[in-house]
């Protein structure tokens, strides 16, 4: 048995904590999203580089994104092992330093060393920051809080590209990285506003009960159904562009802006969700939001003019909003303090890892489907199958309950 002291004296996690925790998750939406609009100025700064094309995409776009899928699960095991305020407050200085750094960088791959660093910070502070919500809070609290995270990032991420384009039109490709600045005011809100959470054993604790196992056979499922839902939420990003092209829709700025109005379908699909994730198991959720996002991928992939196309998407994005809070919350639910840092790291590896297994996934059905907007109806048949499996098995674990209550109300 182990106690959680949440509350310091005269302390309880309260509004303020879980607005500070949500803050950081801007941070890794800044990896990416405030740069896009500067590529073109970097590709013609760097010109004269070898390959600057794909260091560009590989070394300063995505480089953020694989340090998170390769470092997640290690910032977990660490936030276990010697805490997670500190670590985070540490993460997000650092930071801010390795993200302003391009400013005064002249060097290519000077500039890629710095986004590793970003990419390692990112891990750290994905994972710390939902680690110390599901710390501060429980029940419909920390559902309410986790699933705030993705209206934040999503929110966040329309208006980054927009200051991103703004800056880099005013100041050059480097403008956009004094954004990272912003990470200094993150760390003081932190140190002002949060503090350690930490088990202490109680007395009954013998040296053989006091280690906890890890759930993997419950993190496997989780994993298995988040890696999907994450394909499927990258899908529109990282496609979009292509497909506004197939539809007629040339101009980067029209491009942006019809994304970013697809892309509010997350925050209205998060609203939704905490709204049914009172009333709704967690397999009916994952049925429900399955379906949402096969039916806006088959409506993507029937479009044949961009404005039935952005309303697919936004029905897509609706269902993708929802999934992403359910997954999480599925994942912490259940996981004891001491083991709750690696089971956050893990899930959120994963699901960076969805951003790399998109593009891949695409262009495969893209090639056996015959084009793009045809592999988007296959990525919705896919979903309407994820969806099946979701009801089979909330069938499958009532029809379990009910033998096991039939089997105890049948006397000896």
């Amino acid at each position: 048995m182990v106690i959680i002291d949440t509350e310091a004296p005269g302390r309880t996690p309260g509004k303020i904590q879980g607005f500070t925790l949500l803050l950081p998750c801007t941070l890794s939406t800044m990896g990416i999203v405030l740069l896009v609009p500067i590529v073109p100025q970097m590709y013609a700064n760097f010109s004269a580089v070898p390959n600057a094309d794909y260091l560009i995409q590989g070394g300063v776009l995505t480089m953020p994104a694989l340090c998170v899928a390769l470092f997640s699960t290690f910032a977990g095991w660490l936030a276990d092992a010697v805490g997670r305020r500190r670590l985070l407050i540490g993460a997000v200085i650092i930071y801010s330093v390795v993200g302003i750094a391009p400013i005064f960088l002249n060097n290519l791959y000077a500039i890629i060393v710095s986004r590793i660093g970003v990419g390692l910070c990112e891990a750290a502070i994905l994972t710390l920051s939902t680690t110390m919500i599901g710390d501060y809070f429980s029940g419909h609290e920390r559902e309410k809080w986790l699933a705030s995270q993705t209206a934040v990032a999503s929110i966040s991420a329309v208006f980054l590209i927009v200051v991103g384009g703004w800056l880099g039109s005013i100041y050059g490709w480097r403008g956009p990285f004094a954004v990272y600045a912003s990470g200094f005011l993150f760390a003081l809100a932190l140190i002002a506003f949060t503090w350690e959470v930490e088990a202490t054993p109680t007395p009954s604790v013998t040296q053989s009960n006091a280690g906890t196992p890890f759930p993997w056979l419950h993190m496997a499922g989780v994993c298995g159904v988040t890696l999907l839902a994450s394909i499927m939420f990258y899908t529109m990003q990282t496609q979009g562009g292509f497909a506004w092209n197939i539809l007629g829709i040339s101009d980067p700025g029209r491009i942006g802006v019809l994304t970013s109005i697809a892309s509010l379908g997350v925050p209205v699909g998060t609203f939704i969700f905490r709204g049914a994730t009172k009333r709704l198991s967690t397999s009916y959720l994952l049925a429900i939001e399955f379906l949402i996002i096969a039916t806006g991928f088959i409506g993507m992939g029937n479009s044949h003019d961009y404005r039935l196309y952005l309303a697919a998407a936004s029905l897509n994005q609706i269902g993708c909003g929802m999934i992403l809070p359910t997954l999480l919350i599925w994942a912490i639910r259940g996981l004891p303090f001491e083991i709750r840092g690696r089971g956050t790291g893990l899930w959120t590896a994963v699901f960076s890892i969805g951003q790399f297994g998109s593009g891949i996934t695409m262009t495969y059905f893209a090639k056996i489907m015959g084009g793009l907007l045809p592999a988007f109806s296959a990525l919705g048949a896919v979903s309407v199958f994820a969806g099946a499996m979701a009801v089979t098995a909330h069938f499958r674990i009532r029809f379990g309950q009910a033998k096991q209550l039939q089997s105890k109300a049948v006397p000896p």
